[in-house]
């Protein structure tokens, strides 16, 4: 941006180049190739999620396993869910609820799937720089398990895990939780 005197103004500059017109709002252009990726992993889960059998939603494989539905509903709402995950500074694993919900049909499935990436395209259109680089921190009892720039949470435990494994590498170990054992790790 060139000043009336002939000047130029770098930060208006700089500004223009960190941010891209979505709708009403603007977005971090580092967040652009992110929100594109949640776009198309959506297009393929929700053809996925359309082929779960509405008569096999309570089906499970083995009597400790979620149910079909369980699972689809948890796939479905992974990025919404994860975007209330990014707003916190902080998440204490030791406190959260691992106790998947059932759906009643296949639609609700669908509209999971629709809520949640809606949800995730309105907080990565509306979040800051300075949000986006922050710390975000997990931890288990009070204990630093690690913490990450809020955007290397979105990238990685949001995106990760709607890949498939041939088509990524994770760099995060996975938590796991034992059922009823409390503990984070294996």
């Amino acid at each position: 941006m060139v000043l009336p005197d002939g000047r130029r103004n770098q930060a208006a500059e700089g500004r223009q180049n960190r941010l891209v017109r979505k709708g009403d709002t603007e977005m971090i252009k580092m967040l652009e190739p992110m929100m594109s990726e949640i776009q198309q992993e959506a297009v393929i889960t929700k053809r996925v999620l359309e082929r779960v059998p509405a008569d096999k939603l309570a089906w499970k494989p083995h009597p400790k396993s979620m149910s079909l539905g369980q699972l689809a509903l948890h796939i479905a709402t992974i990025p919404g869910n994860l975007s209330k995950l990014a707003q916190l500074d902080e998440f204490d694993a030791s406190a959260a609820n691992f106790d998947p919900p059932a759906p009643s049909n296949a639609k609700e499935i669908l509209a999971a799937l629709d809520a949640s990436t809606k949800a995730v395209e309105e907080y990565l259109g509306g979040v800051s720089e300075s949000t986006a680089m922050g710390s975000w921190r997990l931890t288990s009892r009070g204990k630093e398990v690690f913490a990450i720039p809020r955007v290397g949470l979105l990238r990685t435990i949001m995106l990760k895990p709607l890949v498939p494994p041939s088509r990524s590498i994770v760099g995060l170990p996975s938590i796991v939780r034992s059922p009823g054992s409390g503990d984070l790790w294996p």
